[in-house]
């Protein structure tokens, strides 16, 4: 019976494009995903582009202009729910076809709209299986040296200041009761704005980790209390995706 493959991508997107996916990649990912021809991708640019780059580690049995890609629904602009039937992408399974998950970085299905047509492959019975692969939440959480026992994703803040505050302040303060490790993300271009928002939000002993452009070159873990941030607030890079992670003590 095929499977819907949860097959992840390299962490340098928007970064470093260049370096060989062999280097980035099990080879074991990248021969399986060499032999898939239907996707469902978040992008279907991105997925042409990680696609040939699969090619020069593993050639692709499907030429990329035969490939068979349909994106993800888009959710509608300015928020709110939406009902979306999803049962539609999998149709290529249903007939007999591996069907590949594709997000824009890291593991698709975890921080990701894809986990919808995961939980729709499950409603069906259909087999789903994952392939190994970079997660940079957990990859951040791991060089943090941050609470890896228990720990919460809890996406993007508000962008409202005072309303990033409150969620700051509550997200600390659970932290402190659990002792949980709180990670978030941001879009690159406000980078330096969300850390000057836990900078100056956060307690002086709480540990306030930073992880930037994972596994690339350019990747670095910056982890001290937030009193030590205080003292020197690096300028981020605004085009580098990041990770942000503290621990309350």
């Amino acid at each position: 019976m095929a499977s819907l493959w949860l097959v992840p991508a390299p962490l340098d997107f928007g970064v470093d494009a260049n370096a060989p996916l062999g280097d980035l990649l099990p080879l074991v990912t990248l021969r399986q995903a060499a032999q898939i021809s239907h996707w469902v991708v978040e992008n279907a640019k991105t997925a042409r582009a990680f696609l040939k780059r699969v090619d020069t580690a593993s050639p692709l049995v499907t030429p990329i202009q035969q490939q068979q890609i349909v994106e993800l629904p888009r959710p509608p602009k300015g928020g709110g729910a939406v009902q979306v039937d999803f049962r539609p992408l999998l149709a290529p399974l249903r007939a007999g076809h591996e069907l590949g998950l594709l997000s824009e970085a890291g593991l698709p299905a975890v921080a990701d709209p894809g986990a919808l047509l995961v939980a729709q492959a499950h409603r069906e019975g259909l087999p789903v299986r994952s392939l190994a692969g970079s997660s940079s939440l957990v990859q951040a959480l791991a060089a943090s040296g941050l609470n890896g026992q228990c720990f919460a994703f809890q996406g993007y803040l508000p962008q409202d200041a005072a309303a990033r505050a409150l969620r700051i302040r509550e997200l600390e303060a659970q932290s402190r009761r659990q002792g949980q490790t709180q990670l978030v993300i941001e879009t690159p271009y406000r980078n330096q704005a969300l850390l000057r928002a836990l900078i100056d939000t956060l307690q002086p002993g709480t540990q306030l980790a930073v992880s930037l452009s994972l596994t690339t070159a350019q990747e670095r873990t910056l982890s001290k209390p937030v009193a030590q941030w205080r003292a020197g607030v690096p300028d981020l890079p605004k085009d580098q995706p990041a990770i942000f992670s503290w621990l309350a003590s």
